[in-house]
């Protein structure tokens, strides 16, 4: 699979960005550092000019690329799930039973992330925890009726809609096939969240994992 997916272009919405950042040096570099720099210090605390600053690279210079840092996170944030759609996809394409579909795709969407080294200047695990920290921020906004008119979370919808696929397929006569698969893809980022930070109130852990979780759950709730 890592040999196939590095031979793969992860297609982004175009009205996310001024300029490709995949078409340059600069815009990979953009890319990158944008993704260590908010890993680094948040992104409410993140900007254009500290980021040219890590850079060596002018604050203009990144406007030709992004016009705004909301834009630059939902760019981001698409590329990743472009990224886990193809995993996904790979994973369970050549399976015929619906339940062994259903966990593996479960497994992709939980699981811990490791780096895909096929992608020099995008570090996964970095970016995933920044996924996790950050991504639900893109959806609570005000203006995220416009911009899924506008298709930004096109990628993120169809993960969703290929896993309520295989939930039906195992269980056609569940009816709450939507809600359980979008349960388990927001799901995931914040038990990943609890995981790190508010230990307390989760039993997921290095032992029981968040994907044993959401197996369990599902499995159990399509008996």
């Amino acid at each position: 699979m890592q040999n196939i997916l590095s031979n793969i272009i992860i297609s982004v919405n175009d009205k996310l960005y001024v300029k490709n950042p995949e078409t340059s040096d600069l815009g990979k570099k953009i890319i990158e550092q944008s993704i260590l720099l908010i890993d680094e210090i948040g992104f409410e605390n993140f900007t254009f000019k500290k980021l040219g600053e890590k850079i060596n690279s002018n604050e203009s210079s990144i406007y030709r690329y992004f016009e705004s840092k909301h834009k630059l996170m939902l760019y981001l944030s698409s590329w990743y799930w472009g990224w886990m759609e193809y995993k996904l996809v790979f994973a369970t394409n050549n399976l015929t039973n619906p339940m062994e579909k259903l966990i593996k795709a479960i497994a992709i969407v939980t699981e811990k992330v490791e780096d895909d080294s096929n992608t020099l200047h995008i570090n996964e695990s970095i970016l995933n925890k920044i996924i996790i920290q950050e991504f639900t921020k893109t959806l609570l906004t005000k203006e995220v009726d416009e911009e899924n008119k506008e298709g930004f979370f096109i990628v993120y919808k169809r993960i969703i809609n290929r896993i309520i696929e295989f939930i039906t397929e195992v269980n056609p006569n569940y009816t709450f096939a939507k809600s359980l698969a979008s349960t388990v893809v927001e799901g995931a980022l914040h038990q990943h969240f609890l995981k790190e930070h508010l230990k307390t109130i989760t039993n997921c852990n290095e032992t029981n994992t968040v994907t044993d979780f959401y197996i369990d759950l599902v499995t159990k709730t399509l008996k």
